[in-house]
């Protein structure tokens, strides 16, 4: 039996950010503002995610993590996984303070690479840095171990910059 030729041009799998499961997006037209995770990067903060920052900024995890996740929630757009990634960084620094080495681990991956498609500044925040801070923080754990996590560098936890 001889295949069907598909002269088409080849799609491409993709999988935004915090997205559902994978799905096919001919690329031939550009994405829509509801693929594009970073459309709405040149709008203002909303109050919450300012909240959220100054909360994540002061060390104040647990309450960044409740500020972010009902920002997150009420957003029914893709800028959601935004907030997402900053409340998942904020996680990782909260496991890192409480000496759960593998919850930070995960969670300041997790947390990076939901930023990766707002990169550099979204929203007037630097994410560029915070991706560059969330990951060395994390370099530095799991160079350290498990067993010197109490070890790390405070002066390491990553601050977020607010143009």
């Amino acid at each position: 039996m001889m295949e069907k030729r598909d002269d088409r041009q080849p799609a491409e799998a993709t999988r935004p950010a915090g997205a559902g499961p994978w799905r096919v997006v001919n690329r031939r037209t550009p994405p829509t503002p509801e693929e594009n995770p970073a459309a709405r990067c040149g709008d203002p903060p909303p109050e919450g995610l300012l909240v959220g920052v100054e909360q994540f900024n002061r060390r104040e995890y647990f309450e960044c993590h409740e500020t972010l996740e009902a920002v997150w929630n009420a957003e029914p757009g893709l800028i959601r996984v935004l907030y997402k990634g900053i409340l998942q960084v904020g996680v990782g620094c909260y496991h890192l303070l409480r000496g759960n080495y593998r919850g930070a681990l995960i969670k300041l991956q997790s947390g990076a690479d939901y930023l990766e498609p707002y990169a550099p500044h979204c929203m007037g925040v630097e994410v560029g840095r915070l991706i560059a801070d969330a990951r060395r923080l994390r370099a530095e754990v799991e160079r350290l171990g498990p067993e010197h996590i109490t070890e790390v560098d405070r002066a390491l936890l990553p601050v977020i910059r607010v143009r």
